[in-house]
């Protein structure tokens, strides 16, 4: 055999060789990287927010808008079902990465967890008899009203600071100040504007409509609820929100929050 037949040969084999060794680096290469996974705990018996529909699967609009920020964050979230007492507890023991169930952000709360931006906020109304037209609810307006909220509330802390010319009743909860604006014991019942929107839509609540809105000026902090999270997981903790700003701004949250609500808690 002539030098350069073997030479020949010898090129093709180590082509046939190269072309083997190949095959399994360019499939290994190709195959997509397999998707991160995010545990979040969600407590379930919270509806509209969080809730076990008879099929024992999770739902509501926290569950919905997670699938949405998971989506955006590409990754896949597995939810774990957890009662409200071992939340924190469970984050911190690094059960799940995550909570999103409708912990509200406090100041107390903080020491212990870190917090994603807010992904809702419950904003707070007065509302009245229907012989009330609506109009001015600035603490000048209701001065020597009577009026009725919940005790040791964030609503109480507001009316005692800025409504000083009323008379603050307290209740234990607010179906008994709805009770009394009912009767007219109360001028004005100062609440959740979602707890009082079903009072309002209710058989009982037909007496009563909305006042106004809080104020701008003094303004009402509201109460605001956002993703617990171990305080080292920084990294986590921005691409929440990240995704909830996209999610806003795209118009996904809106068309989410319209299944379970009539008006805005962004």
């Amino acid at each position: 055999m002539s030098v350069l037949g073997f030479g020949r040969r010898l090129a093709i084999a180590a082509g046939l060789l190269l072309g083997l060794g190949a095959g399994p680096c360019l499939s290994q290469a190709q195959a997509p990287a397999p998707q991160p996974v995010i545990r979040v705990a969600v407590e379930g018996a919270y509806p509209p927010f969080n809730f076990i529909e008879a099929n024992d699967e999770l739902q509501g609009f926290e569950v919905d808008l997670l699938k949405s920020l998971c989506e955006v964050m590409g990754v896949r979230c597995e939810l774990v079902q957890q009662e409200w007492d071992g939340l924190v507890r469970g984050l911190l023991d690094r059960e799940y990465d995550a909570i999103m169930s409708s912990v509200e952000i406090t100041e107390r709360r903080r020491k212990r967890i870190a917090f994603s931006d807010p992904y809702y906020r419950i904003p707070a109304i007065f509302i009245g008899s229907k012989e009330t037209a609506p109009g001015e609810v600035s603490p000048a307006a209701l001065a020597g009203k009577t009026i009725g909220t919940t005790d040791r509330s964030d609503h109480e802390t507001y009316l005692r600071e800025f409504y000083r010319d009323s008379q603050i009743e307290v209740y234990a909860k607010a179906d008994e100040a709805n009770l009394d604006l009912l009767v007219g014991r109360l001028d004005a019942v100062f609440g959740d504007k979602r707890l009082l929107s079903r009072f309002l839509e209710s058989r009982e609540g037909n007496c009563c409509h909305v006042l106004g809105d809080t104020p701008k000026d003094p303004a009402y902090r509201h109460q605001s609820y956002g993703v617990g999270l171990r305080k080292e997981d920084e990294a986590l903790r921005e691409q929440f929100n990240r995704a909830i700003a996209a999610v806003q701004a795209n118009g996904t949250y809106d068309r989410i929050r319209a299944k379970y609500f009539s008006f805005d808690i962004k």
